[in-house]
């Protein structure tokens, strides 16, 4: 075992198996970059989950029934429509929240698993928002998994096209001024600005592309938010609900989109329905603000919580020259130095730290409320950043007294529930190899009982890090 292989397990992938650091410590680099473009085929976990079209056309069909029954039986009340559906939603937010962690514990791909992680986290849908709950899951299965063997761009289309992330920024509702609906709003409401939503613009420009300092002003927020009007939902009218088109998937509305040519960022953008949009996208991909912001990403997630400024500078040249190819991106942060100066750099979120636990003991949870309970105990409970902006990166965000406490209660509920059956001071040296310090060692050898050694390897600085 090699101190280059404990990083490769542990900072790059979702935390070493047993046995698995011999082979690692025979090529390092090497096994990080054969898993780039993940498994040949869409893994079992995920293969007969619903797709988010079937998941939405289901809710609108459930909810118009249960008002139709509502309307005709006016004696007998139907059954609450809230409670079926938000039953519902959680039915196919565990589905998908056990297939994705049963997945992290039992892949042979762990950096790519770690990359879909990642990039789910930097195009944030937080399932606090009905009906976000019950597609959150399938928005990273279907926008984020299957596009990270191509270009920045193409993984930026799919992400702010898919269903999930229209629903969770309203864009749906997002009505251009000067639309056919809009004028129609407007001559009898006489407001101009009526129905215009910049959540889904705001958002792209400060978080999926450019960043807060990427030179964009509030005018190039309006005017963006004004070209992708008509981004929707088919089925779906600006209120939400399910009408025409194709339900359930993306589809552009031209009858509320703001038509004429716009000006973002000093450039000209003519008119051309849902590429005029597009163009944007593509345009906002390639600036070199959006090669720093997501170089600076990528190295303080997976390096250090304050990165290296050379290795953002070489990620983001990396980025600029193969046109945002991201198969490259991230062969340049695994080919750069500065990713393997530090064993321990990183502090393990508590997802990190739950799947890093399940891999350790070669053991692949059956039931994915354990998973949500233990996440959700700790502060991280899957696919609910709150927010946009996703959950953070630093340790400092995972840091404090509180925190602690709930990780050690975590390290003895596993240590009680594996009992005597695995000795920790061998699986500590099998799964963290030469990264497990003399100081660790000797508090575990001097433990009262297995469990409690146990407790204690879990609970140390080397495993809590990564």
């Amino acid at each position: 075992m090699t101190r280059e292989s404990v990083i490769a397990a542990n900072r790059f992938g979702l935390g070493a198996r047993p046995g698995e650091l011999p082979d690692i410590s025979k090529d390092p680099r090497g096994w990080l970059l054969q898993q780039l473009h993940g498994p040949g085929r869409t893994p079992a976990e995920f293969r007969n989950l619903p797709r988010t079209a079937g998941i939405l056309v289901e809710f609108s069909e459930l909810r118009n029934a249960r008002r139709g029954e509502r309307a005709a039986d006016r004696d007998e009340p139907a059954p609450d429509i809230v409670r079926e559906l938000t039953r519902n939603f959680r039915e196919h937010y565990l589905q998908q929240t056990q297939a994705r962690y049963r997945h992290a514990a039992a892949t042979d791909f762990p950096f790519h698993e770690r990359l879909v992680h990642f990039w789910s986290n930097h195009f944030a849908v937080s399932a606090d928002k009905p009906p976000v709950t019950a597609v959150a899951g399938s928005f990273e299965n279907e926008a984020i998994r299957p596009h990270l063997h191509g270009s920045f761009a193409e993984l930026l289309v799919a992400a702010e096209q898919h269903p999930s992330m229209i629903l969770y920024l309203d864009n749906q509702r997002s009505i251009g001024p000067d639309s056919r609906i809009g004028k129609r709003a407007n001559r009898r409401r006489g407001d101009r600005e009526i129905g215009l939503n910049e959540n889904l613009a705001r958002e792209i420009l400060e978080l999926h592309t450019l960043g807060v300092d990427g030179g964009y002003t509030q005018d190039d927020v309006t005017t963006f938010a004004k070209v992708i009007t008509g981004w929707s939902i088919g089925g779906a009218d600006p209120r939400g609900r399910m009408a025409e088109g194709t339900p359930g998937e993306f589809e552009f509305r031209e009858n509320i989109h703001e038509p004429g040519a716009h000006r973002i960022m000093g450039k000209k953008y003519e008119d051309r329905g849902v590429r005029q949009g597009e163009a944007v996208l593509h345009d906002l991909a390639l600036h070199p603000a959006t090669a720093k912001h997501i170089a600076t990403k990528l190295a303080r997630h997976f390096v250090a919580d304050d990165p290296p400024p050379q290795l953002v500078e070489s990620i983001a040249s990396a980025y600029m020259e193969s046109g945002g190819d991201l198969p490259t991106v991230h062969a340049a942060l695994v080919n750069a130095d500065e990713s393997w100066q530090h064993t321990l750099a990183k502090y393990k979120t508590p997802q990190d730290l739950v799947v890093s636990t399940f891999r350790a003991f070669d053991r692949v949870p059956d039931d994915g409320k354990l998973i949500v309970g233990a996440l959700d105990t700790m502060g991280h409970t899957p696919y609910r950043p709150g927010s946009p902006a996703g959950w953070p990166d630093t340790a400092a965000a995972w840091g404090g007294a509180d925190s602690l406490y709930k990780r050690i209660e975590w390290s003895n509920t596993v240590a009680r529930f594996v009992g005597p059956l695995v000795n920790p001071l061998t699986l500590g040296e099998d799964v963290l190899g030469p990264a497990l310090g003399s100081r660790t060692r000797q508090a575990i050898s001097r433990a009262a009982s297995v469990m409690q050694g146990m407790t204690l390897l879990l609970a140390s600085p080397e495993f809590q890090r990564r």
